[in-house]
């Protein structure tokens, strides 16, 4: 048991930086557009292919996992970050920064198909388990505007990669040394999901889940990315970069608060109507948003946060429940990869749609595919409902 804890709490800890790595640079960007001479449109496209990568590499990731030793993947994931945040740190021109940030994509796109089945291995109440990990991951994406500009502001945007990079390769090395590989005996992985659907009825739920997770991974990545910069424009005046920096931190950090509350709901309530409601909740956050400006728009944004970040969590625990531990690694990577491969895309049309109208219509773009998750979640609940004979007899999750 002290094994398992300690890797769930190195789980949690490599969430953290999974999210934080990657949106160093979103806010690095509102920097450099003054020190390079570019805009900003131009500047936050040289991620778009970490953001990709973050999608693609998921994929090999939870095969390897599932076939090799998911312990040995996430000390492969810290000091491969480690290694790219400091190639990014020292990188000469535009061209090896863009390079840079997709070697550190490729790396981070380890964590969420490995680290999520690590944790469903050795979680004793689901629920708690997965928000608590949501919880590290959404301080990584709260800390990573404020931390970020105010080392950049004080040292330089290089240091603002040098110092995760160096801490990253701290906490490898103490995985390495206080965690063991006795945990990782696959034949004792179970071979059955613990709620059997037949093929026709799995075939519909994935199909709707893999849409789910294309444009819910959209609306996560639009708004985590572009966060700073929506904040920057909607409260108007000349605002200092360490300022936009805590305030997206402040608003971030609601996204916290929200998954420990989820994690809570979801061993009581049945999760796949948790998961529509929330649904609805996330569509209605980003409608708002997109309308607003100065105080209403940080308390739209915070709505937005909130459900964007609880959804995930409820999301995982309703897809453990159809998906058998020995191929649970190989679900979670096609459910990343979906999700995550939105970034790219996501950086694409941040970067078009900025330049005709501006975060207006970047926002309500991405209402549209905020209003296709909510239609799946609700979709999900209704076919649940029925191969569980109801909600009214449905169990609560573990």
């Amino acid at each position: 048991m002290d094994d398992a804890r300690r890797k769930l709490g190195f789980v949690n800890i490599a969430h953290f930086f999974d999210h934080y790595v990657l949106l160093i640079f979103p806010t690095v960007v509102l920097g450099l557009e003054s020190e390079l001479n570019r805009p900003y449109g131009e500047l936050i496209a040289l991620s778009t292919a970490c953001f990709v990568a973050f999608g693609l590499f998921s994929l090999p990731a939870g095969w390897l996992g599932d076939h090799w030793s998911r312990r040995r993947m996430i000390a492969i994931f810290f000091f491969g970050s480690a290694a790219s945040l400091f190639a990014v740190s020292i990188a000469p021109n535009m061209t090896a920064l863009a390079v840079a940030l997709f070697v550190l994509g490729i790396f981070a796109a380890i964590y969420h198909p490995v680290g999520v089945t690590i944790l469903l291995a050795n979680a004793r109440d689901r629920g708690r388990t997965l928000a608590t990990n949501g919880v590290f991951g959404n301080l990584g994406v709260a800390f990573a505007p404020g931390v970020t500009a105010l080392i950049a502001s004080l040292f330089g945007w290089r240091m603002a990669f040098a110092v995760p990079a160096f801490l990253c390769t701290v906490v490898g090395v103490a995985y390495l040394l206080l965690t063991s590989e006795t945990k990782e005996n696959r034949a004792d992985r179970a071979q059955t999901a613990e709620v059997r659907m037949n093929f026709t009825t799995a075939a519909i739920f994935f199909g709707i889940y893999a849409m789910l997770s294309f444009a819910g991974g959209l609306v996560f990545n639009t708004v985590t990315v572009s966060i700073p910069k929506i904040i920057g424009e909607g409260v108007h005046g000349d605002v200092p970069l360490t300022w936009i920096g805590l305030v997206a931190t402040m608003v971030l950090l609601f996204g916290g608060a929200a998954q420990l509350t989820v994690g809570r709901l979801v061993s009581r309530f049945p999760p796949h109507i948790l998961f529509a409601a929330i649904g609805v909740m996330q569509a209605i956050g980003i409608v708002w948003a997109a309308a607003a400006t100065g105080f209403p728009l940080l308390v739209a944004l915070a709505v937005s946060i909130a459900a964007i970040y609880g959804q995930v969590t409820v999301g995982d625990v309703v897809i453990a429940r159809y998906t058998a531990d020995a191929w649970r690694g190989r679900i979670y990577a096609v459910r990343f990869f979906l999700a995550f491969i939105s970034s790219g895309l996501a950086v694409a049309m941040i970067a078009a749609l900025y330049g005709r109208g501006g975060f207006e219509l970047v926002l309500g773009v991405t209402a549209t595919f905020a209003a296709v998750f909510a239609i799946c979640t609700i979709l999900i609940a209704l076919l649940i409902s029925r191969v569980e004979g109801g909600a009214g007899r449905m169990q609560p999750a573990e």
